[in-house]
């Protein structure tokens, strides 16, 4: 684990304990990614959710719908592959806010938040509230739960390092 991973990926558990105020099924993440690239440039990636699979290796596949939703199939570590679909609630370019409906095997929300970090980075901030649906994640999450805490830190901090690269090459 590099200085970025320690820095700015944060996997936190709600105030009020391990499980949160939703229950042993409900799950709050936040990662902070330091990126190379100006705000503009990392939106112009991050607006597209079909495209990911380019650039991130743990989201396996991508397609957009006719109603403009993406479904995506994320496997991490965990050897279980989840099928989410992503439906756009804010497309804020000026505010440089991307936040999606989030259902399928996970039920919640997503929001990317960028901000400039001097001329030519951006501090991209991930947060995820989420609930699970997927039959066995609910049967596994008590027991569980640390496991797949640490599956999405695992597939975050490798987004973060694929994005960095994706964004130096183009």
């Amino acid at each position: 684990m590099d200085d970025q991973d320690r820095e700015h990926d944060q996997n936190r558990e709600d105030r009020e304990g391990p499980a949160g105020r939703g229950g042993p099924h409900h799950y709050r993440f936040r990662s902070r990614w330091l990126l190379p690239a100006p705000p503009a440039a990392v939106y112009a990636v991050l607006e597209h959710p079909e495209h990911y699979p380019r650039w991130w290796p743990q989201v396996r596949a991508a397609r957009r719908a006719g109603d403009g939703t993406v479904t995506t199939r994320v496997r991490s570590a965990a050897p279980y592959t989840l099928t989410v679909t992503l439906a756009a609630r804010r497309r804020d370019p000026a505010a440089r806010v991307l936040e999606a409906a989030l259902t399928g095997d996970v039920e919640g929300w997503a929001r990317w938040t960028l901000t400039p970090d001097g001329p030519r980075r951006t501090l991209a901030v991930y947060e995820q509230d989420v609930h699970t649906r997927a039959p066995l994640l609910r049967r596994l999450a008590p027991p569980a739960r640390p496991l797949l805490r640490a599956n999405h830190a695992l597939m975050m901090r490798a987004g973060r390092r694929a994005l960095a690269e994706h964004l130096r090459a183009v």
